[in-house]
């Protein structure tokens, strides 16, 4: 069954309605935004009436100011369910490529560059960093142990060995402590 083609004048004419359509859809759509957005306004935008008195007027301004309040947690409210969604996406876009593991690294170049210059690019040219690990280090003395200069002074370890055999040997090392 071959498939008919449709002439350019038919193509352009469906074109052109798809086209008045999709224009009509546009223009109702932006009413019914500007009539949601009237009607917003006047459920929590009355009109002002200008108090007459100073009580009026200060009761005005709590009110006011307790609306400023509502509207502010609920701003923070919402900010916070931005802030949690976006790390959530964020987190499910990084499964998502570990899933795939396809991860094309950078290719990067080789740079010759010594710590000492290394350190001045990051740090900028205000701070001056010397990389003179030899002169940083600590000087430590080396304190011998007790027990390393007994075992050091043994010598013979047969002959340790047949001090300490049997129970002669045991009773001598536990005089020895005592």
């Amino acid at each position: 069954m071959s498939e008919k083609k449709m002439s350019s004048s038919r193509k352009h004419h469906l074109k052109s309605l798809m086209l008045s359509i999709a224009k009509g859809l546009l223009e109702e759509e932006e009413r019914e935004q500007e009539e949601e957005r009237i009607r917003y306004m006047d459920e929590n935008c009355p009109p002002v009436s200008m108090p007459r008195s100073m009580q009026e007027l200060q009761a005005l301004c709590r009110e006011i100011h307790h609306k400023i309040d509502v509207t502010d947690e609920e701003r923070y409210d919402l900010e916070m369910k931005v802030n949690k969604s976006n790390k959530e996406i964020d987190d499910l876009k990084i499964k998502v490529q570990d899933l795939m593991g396809k991860f094309k690294k950078p290719v990067l170049k080789k740079v010759r560059m010594s710590a000492d210059a290394m350190l001045k690019a990051l740090l900028g040219s205000k701070h001056t960093v010397n990389l003179d690990l030899r002169a940083n280090l600590k000087q430590v003395k080396k304190e011998v142990k007790e027990e390393d200069k007994e075992l050091r002074d043994v010598g013979d370890w047969r002959k340790n060995i047949e001090d300490k055999s049997g129970m002669d040997g045991r009773k001598k090392m536990f005089e020895a402590e005592a």
